[in-house]
């Protein structure tokens, strides 16, 4: 009897620690007085560490303004590509702002901000390469961070043509290329045209645009209360020209047009 009790308690447990987090409200949050936001810190400018140390970048700063707006501490929690979705869906964080692609096969399983930032993924190899186009790369050994966009993009693309290899964070896949472990990467545009120009040794350059990436703020499902709340934070500071200033100050350009939904 005690040791059927055991593993059913050991069963009820399992499960419980299996079960997504419960949706949260506007009021949950104030109450609390902290929003947990989940942040890349190895995608510069959108988010890196500073010379103290500390997290900083466009993304940073935007969950930095929605804690303002709603009058509580944030607390950037630092993720990965692959770790940023189980970290929202199990609520070790409240809420992304780490350059999530919109996609209908994400909307499966979180909900989507209207866009507050938009990238490239851009495909980077050696000068003389004579990769021009997509079809150039099949049969090349492609380098895409795991479970990002242009993994989904790739793999859609070319499917077994192409001999993709999975990297667990965009430096990992930067460094595959460097090495030549790949003949080829896709990469987030302005980070990797950055990088390359300061090693000219690498001898790579720009291919061609896979897609223009819209990212939307992301929390878990049926957080209705919650998207509309960051929907209209959104809205309302793309047209008093904060997220314009804040997209100035790290990238040193125009704010991108973004589409809305």
């Amino acid at each position: 009897m005690m040791r059927m009790l055991k593993f059913a308690l050991i069963g009820l447990l399992a499960i419980g620690l299996g079960r997504p987090a419960a949706a949260q409200t506007i009021d949950d949050i104030v109450s609390r007085g902290t929003l947990k936001v989940g942040v890349l810190i190895d995608l510069p400018p959108f988010g890196s560490i500073d010379d103290k140390q500390q997290p900083a970048g466009y993304d940073v700063d935007v969950a930095n303004l929605i804690g303002k707006y709603l009058g509580v501490k944030v607390e950037i929690v630092p993720v990965t590509g692959p770790n940023r979705l189980p970290f929202l869906v199990t609520g070790k964080v409240d809420i992304l702002v780490a350059t999530f692609g919109i996609t209908p096969e994400r909307a499966k399983q979180v909900m989507f901000s209207i866009p507050y930032s938009a990238i490239e993924n851009v495909v980077f190899a050696g000068k003389d390469s004579g990769i021009t186009k997509i079809d150039d790369l099949k049969g090349k050994r492609v380098g895409v961070p795991r479970g990002a966009v242009q993994d989904v993009l790739l793999t859609n693309a070319l499917g077994s043509a192409a001999r993709i290899q999975r990297f667990d964070d965009d430096a990992s896949t930067y460094q595959a290329l460097i090495s030549g472990q790949v003949d080829a990467i896709a990469e987030t545009g302005f980070t990797g045209r950055e990088l390359f120009a300061k090693t000219p040794q690498a001898n790579v350059e720009q291919k061609f645009i896979l897609l223009r990436q819209p990212n939307g703020i992301t929390m878990r499902k049926d957080q209705f209360n919650l998207r509309q709340w960051l929907n209209t934070f959104v809205y309302y500071t793309k047209n008093n020209g904060e997220l314009a200033g804040l997209w100035d100050k790290w990238f040193h350009g125009e704010f991108p047009v973004l589409p809305t939904f």
